[in-house]
């Protein structure tokens, strides 16, 4: 025990004596005697110690013991269990009502399991949208049903299909999905921390390999494995590829297989997203800033990072806290408001919590704006927007569907409005765009014209499509590039940039090389807007440009 910290049996020593027995029932026999000894004193006073009759476990904190311990904590009845879900995690790894695990500074909470819970990783099997466009692609083509569904379960529910596979029960599908705890526990620990180190970085759209040896990969070398390997079965080991972006690629490059309007396979392929690779191909890669250095971002305090163990283990620096927040505050609204209804069971506050943290990154780490007066010439005035993306991938990545655009507006002195680019409805949707899908604008000198930075595809006659099945060509990417990108890198058949951005000259301009860049886009775009005035003079004009997601 550390001075000033009672104790009557520590879980190592309780660990020491559980080891010396080798047979699993016995094992869990004794465990058993363990929890209902620890229920026989929830139901008495507080235990103290004799010596101080200081009280150091209330009856709320035994309370919280036996619930979790009896719940979450107690070895798996399966020999053949291959993935454990979250709730293997959570008695350790979360909420500690001491105070002492996974908190920092003045108590500030960052315990690992409720940080992800409301986050979309933790989420991303119950994703209405994500469910709605997987029956949407069903829909339009029901004999690839099986194979559609068990790709898309690959990557949002991993441990449900990986589950599968290695019990060769292969397609996975979203039947499956709705009546398997497992699958619906989203991208959750083990989905991460399972993954083997060999392969990384090589293998997309959904495809993993899995460490079934039972062991979990952590950052930590000094590591005290005995608690986790009681309760959970697995042993922690180091693996230093937990911090590198390679663990995220499988899931976010995919590339999926085109087929013409009749359903038949073409033989050609379409890049959906390539998040890691617009990463690779970028200064932050070079400078070997990975993926979680943003989403998973790392406090150097020293964290105890277990409940229950206070009186023994070390704390870890650094901490990488588990909001795995991005930019999509649209589902994360979504959620908290029917969480009951999608079997969500993060609070409303951790949702209140990741979408706070959520509008932060929004707003402070992804975009530079400078908004400038170039002239006024007889009736009109010319200003220059400069936007310059500090992503470390394109903005915005990821599913197709998502879109940057610019709002401008202008007015006179009297706040009469008298020129906007960008106007929406009373439901945020975009006025006076074209069909289908606006084009790239280096200059924009009319209200029905709008800057919207995309991915638009196309179906194998190069007509627009929202179908990822039929996807065949890419009719516009203008989504601004990452600092650093080269059109010259090899990963550029999966990132290019495609449409009119292509001949923008103020789009992406690439730098040489210096001894603090490494060349390449300088991450930035360029408006012009010649705003007509409409014969206003003599007095001022207000100017104010913004950027929605």
């Amino acid at each position: 025990p550390k001075p000033g910290i009672p104790y009557f049996h520590t879980p190592h020593t309780i660990y020491k004596v559980m080891r010396k027995i080798k047979h699993n029932k016995f094992r869990y026999f004794l465990a058993g005697a363990g929890v209902i000894f620890l229920i026989a004193l929830a139901t008495t006073a507080p235990v103290r110690n004799a010596a101080t009759t200081e009280v150091f476990h209330t009856q709320s904190e035994l309370d919280f013991f036996v619930t979790h311990g009896i719940s979450l904590n107690m070895p798996p009845e399966d020999s053949t269990r291959i993935f454990g879900s979250s709730s293997y995690c959570s008695g350790c790894h979360g909420y500690d009502p001491n105070g002492f695990a996974m908190t920092y500074g003045e108590g500030e909470e960052v315990n690992i399991h409720d940080d992800w819970s409301s986050s979309l990783m933790a989420n991303s099997a119950k994703d209405p949208f994500w469910r709605a466009k997987v029956s949407h692609e069903v829909l339009v083509n029901p004999g690839l049903a099986d194979q559609i569904e068990n790709t898309c379960t690959s990557c949002h529910a991993p441990l449900g299909h990986y589950n599968a596979f290695f019990k060769d029960q292969l397609p996975y599908t979203m039947a499956d999905l709705h009546s398997d705890t497992l699958g619906l526990d989203g991208v959750s620990c083990v989905a991460c921390h399972q993954l083997s180190p060999d392969g990384l970085g090589t293998t997309f759209t959904g495809v993993m390999n899995y460490d079934t040896t039972g062991v979990l990969y952590g950052p930590y070398e000094d590591i005290y494995e005995g608690p986790m390997k009681l309760y959970s079965d697995y042993e922690p080991v180091y693996g230093s590829h937990i911090g590198q972006s390679e663990l995220c690629a499988s899931c976010h490059t995919l590339i999926v297989e085109t087929l013409d309007l009749d359903g038949n396979p073409t033989g050609g392929t379409l890049v959906e997203q390539a998040t890691y690779h617009e990463w690779v191909n970028s200064r932050y890669n070079f400078e070997e800033k990975e993926c979680q250095s943003c989403h998973l971002p790392q406090i150097n305090d020293s964290i105890i990072i277990a409940t229950g163990y206070a009186a023994f283990l070390e704390g870890q620096a650094p901490f990488g806290i588990h909001d795995l927040v991005g930019g999509n505050t649209f589902m994360l609204k979504i959620m908290k408001e029917h969480a009951d209804a999608l079997g969500i069971d993060a609070t409303p506050e951790a949702f209140d919590e990741t979408l706070a943290k959520t509008y932060s990154m929004l707003q402070t780490q992804s975009l530079d704006t400078e908004l400038q007066l170039d002239m006024i010439q007889e009736d009109t005035a010319f200003f220059s927007y400069k936007l310059t993306n500090k992503a470390g991938h394109k903005l915005p990545s990821g599913y197709p569907s998502r879109i940057l655009y610019v709002e401008f507006e202008v007015k006179d002195d009297a706040g009469n409005t008298l020129f906007k680019s960008g106007q929406t409805d009373a439901n945020e949707q975009l006025l006076f765009i074209d069909p289908n899908f606006e084009p790239h604008y280096d200059m924009i000198n009319a209200e029905d014209q709008v800057q919207i930075y995309e991915v638009v595809n196309g179906d194998v006659n190069g007509d627009f499509s929202t179908l990822l099945e039929r996807g065949a060509v890419i009719l516009k990417d203008n989504r601004l590039l990452p600092q650093g990108f080269k059109r010259s890198h090899y990963t550029y058949d999966t990132v290019k940039i495609a449409g009119a951005a292509e001949f923008d000259g103020n789009f992406g301009p690439e730098l040489p090389a210096d001894k603090d860049f490494p060349g390449g886009a300088d991450g930035s775009d360029i408006i012009k807007y010649h705003v007509p005035l409409n014969g206003y003079s003599g007095g001022n004009i207000s100017v104010t440009a913004s950027v929605k997601y």
